[in-house]
C-alpha cells in the first residue's frame, strides 16, 4: 500500500510523496506530537506501562520508545529483523526452536550490562505474572528459555509458529533490568526503564499523565537512527483540542487520532503551512459479545444481529471515506482475507434475522445494550453506536440501548464479564493473519471470551502457524473465518485509514505511524527539502 501525502496548502485532492529532509539548518527544538490517547493510574489497572500488563496501542507507544526487543519490524513493514539481537533465526526445519544472539556491549540506560540472562528474566517474567489483559498469550508457547553464555538465547516452543518473529517484536518481548522489575509483581506507575533509543520522563497531575519526555539515550544500540535528540508526547481531551494545539503551534504533529471532520476540513480547506498525510492502516472495529450473557447466549440472537447490520450505512454515516466496510475478522490487505460475514448474511435482511430468532424460540424484541468506551477511539465512536442502535430497532426485532464509559473503567468491566455487547477495535500486534485470530479465540485471548471452539483453539490455530509461507495458509484462515461467522463471537465492522498532521517544517512524517498504529517518535525531523 503506498503512502500518500496531501501538501497543505494544495489543490483539494491533490497527493503527492512527503520528501525526507535533505538540507536546511538544524533546529534543536524538542518536536512535540499530540495524542487523544489517555494514560490513567486506577485501582484495577495501577500498572499501564509493565510490559507485562499493557495491552494498548497508546501504552505500547510509550514502551516502543523506551524498551528494546529481540527483533523489530523494519520502516515501511516487511518481516521482523533484528534489533537487540545481533542475529535470530529458527535453529531447526520445524520452527520450533529459536536462537538469537545480543548484540556485544549491550547496556540499559543507566549503564548496566544487558544479557541473555536479562532477556530471559523479561520473558519468563510475563509467563509468570500472566495478567487478565491478555498479554502473556502472545509468549504462551514458549516452552522453555536458554541461555548460552551472555549473548546467546534460545526459545524452545512448545508448537511450531512461523509467527514467533513478530511476537518478540512486540513490547510485551520488551527487555527489562532485574534491578527496576519485580519477578513476580508488576511495576505500578508510569516509570519505564529500559535500553532502548530514548529514556522516558512522565509528567502527571494526580493519576493522569499530561507529558511525557523521551530524551535520546546515548547508551542505545540498536538497528533504528534518531533523527532528532527529544521529542515530547502530549495527551489531549479530545481531536478538537488536539487540533487546536497545532494551529496555535502548541505541537508539531498531530498523531492519534483525527476526527473524520478534521480530515475533512483539512482537505477541503487547508491551513497555512500544515499538511496531512494517509498513511497505511490495519485498523479494524468490531463487536464483541459475552456469550454466557443471558440476552445474547443463544447463537441466533447474534446471527440475527449479523444479519440485520448494515455495514455499508454506518460507515458512509459515521465515517466517510476513511473507513470501509469489513465482513471478516482479517481486513482486506492481509493475507487470508475472505468476506465470511457477507458469504453468509449478504445484504442486510430483517426478514432472514426474524426467521433464524423465530426458529430459535427466540421472543422479540430482544432487548440489548451496546456498550463503548467514549474517550479511546474518537468522538465518532458515540455517532456510531447510535447508528447501530437505529439499525437494530428499525429491525422491530430488537430493543437496544447505547452506554459508553470512559476506557479506564470500560475495558476493566468488559475482561469481567460485566458486557453483554460490547465495541472494541484493534490495531494488529504485527501484520499477520494470525494477530486477528488468536487474540480472540486462543486461549488466555484478549477479550477474556467464554467462547471456546476447541476446533480453532486446538487444531487450526496451530495449524496456521506451521506455514512458514503465510500465503499457504489461507487455506486454514478460511475454514476459522467461516466458523466465526456461523457462530459469532465477534461481529466485525469496518476497517479503517490512518491520518496524521503536521507542520509543514516537519518531516519523517511519513514513516512515524506504522500499520499497527505504533508511533516511531525516532522517525521524525525538522527541516525542509
Amino acid at each position: 500500500m503506498n503512502r500518500k501525502t496531501l501538501v497543505l496548502p494544495a489543490v483539494a485532492g491533490l497527493l503527492a510523496p512527503l520528501l525526507a529532509a535533505c538540507g536546511g539548518a538544524e533546529d534543536s527544538r524538542a518536536i512535540t506530537v499530540g495524542t487523544t490517547d489517555q494514560f490513567i493510574v486506577t485501582e484495577d489497572a495501577p500498572a499501564p506501562f509493565d510490559p507485562a500488563y499493557a495491552y494498548d496501542t497508546g501504552a505500547w507507544n510509550i514502551l516502543r520508545q523506551t524498551l528494546q526487543t529481540l527483533m523489530h519490524v523494519p520502516r515501511g513493514g516487511g518481516e521482523p529483523v533484528p534489533e537487540a539481537a545481533q542475529s535470530c533465526g529458527f535453529s531447526d526445519k520445524a520452527s520450533e526452536s529459536y536462537r538469537c544472539t545480543l548484540r556485544s556491549g549491550l547496556t540499559f540506560a543507566d549503564g548496566t550490562p544487558l544479557t541473555a540472562e536479562d532477556v530471559k528474566f523479561s520473558i519468563e517474567r510475563v509467563l509468570k505474572i500472566k495478567s487478565d489483559n491478555g498479554t502473556a498469550a502472545l509468549l504462551a508457547n514458549i516452552d522453555a528459555i536458554e541461555t548460552q553464555g551472555t549473548d546467546g538465547i534460545v526459545f524452545h516452543l512448545k508448537t511450531p509458529d512461523a509467527t514467533f518473529p513478530y511476537k518478540l517484536s512486540t513490547p510485551v518481548a520488551g527487555i527489562l533490568s532485574k534491578n527496576k522489575y519485580a519477578a513476580d509483581k508488576l511495576r505500578d506507575g508510569f516509570d519505564v526503564d529500559g535500553s532502548g533509543p530514548y529514556t522516558m520522563k512522565a509528567e502527571h497531575e494526580g493519576d493522569k499523565a499530561t507529558r511525557f519526555v523521551f530524551t535520546k539515550n546515548p547508551a542505545y544500540k540498536g538497528d533504528v537512527t534518531l533523527r532528532n535528540d527529544k521529542v515530547e508526547l502530549r495527551p489531549y481531551a479530545d481531536a478538537d483540542a488536539m487540533g487546536k494545539a497545532l494551529e496555535r503551534k502548541d505541537i508539531d504533529m498531530m498523531a492519534r487520532s483525527l476526527s473524520q471532520k478534521q480530515i475533512k476540513d483539512l482537505t477541503e480547506t487547508p491551513k497555512e503551512h500544515i499538511r496531512v498525510t494517509e498513511v497505511p492502516g490495519l485498523e479494524i472495529r468490531y463487536l464483541g459479545f459475552n456469550t454466557k450473557a443471558p440476552s445474547v447466549q443463544e447463537k441466533a440472537v447474534r446471527q440475527a444481529m449479523a444479519a440485520v447490520v448494515d455495514r455499508g450505512a454506518l460507515v458512509s454515516l459515521v465515517y466517510g471515506p476513511t473507513a470501509e466496510p469489513l465482513y471478516s475478522l482479517i481486513p482486506s490487505s492481509i493475507t487470508g482475507h475472505a468476506t465470511p460475514f457477507f458469504d453468509e448474511y449478504g445484504e442486510p435482511d430483517p426478514a432472514r434475522a426474524a426467521k433464524l430468532l423465530k426458529d430459535a424460540g427466540v421472543k422479540t424484541p430482544v432487548k440489548v445494550t451496546l456498550n463503548y468506551t467514549t474517550d479511546h477511539y474518537g468522538a465518532e465512536t458515540a455517532k456510531e453506536f447510535e447508528a447501530l442502535k437505529n439499525q437494530l430497532d428499525a429491525s422491530e426485532l430488537f430493543d437496544a440501548e447505547v452506554h459508553g464509559t470512559e476506557w479506564s473503567t470500560f475495558r476493566t468491566a468488559q475482561k469481567r464479564g460485566d458486557y453483554a455487547v460490547y465495541g472494541l477495535g484493534w490495531f494488529p500486534d504485527y501484520p499477520d493473519p494470525d494477530n486477528y485470530i488468536a487474540p480472540f479465540l486462543d486461549s488466555d485471548n484478549f477479550l477474556n471470551t467464554p467462547y471456546v471452539n476447541k476446533t480453532v483453539r486446538e487444531k487450526l490455530i496451530p495449524r496456521s502457524r506451521r506455514q512458514a509461507d503465510r500465503n499457504a495458509a489461507s487455506p486454514v484462515y478460511a475454514q476459522i473465518q467461516k466458523i466465526v461467522a456461523k457462530d459469532v463471537p465477534v461481529l466485525p465492522l469496518w476497517q479503517g485509514k490512518q491520518y496524521v498532521a503536521a507542520r509543514d517544517d516537519l518531516n519523517g512524517v511519513e514513516y512515524a505511524l506504522n500499520t499497527s498504529s505504533d508511533l516511531l517518535l525516532w522517525e521524525l525531523g525538522r527541516g525542509t527539502a
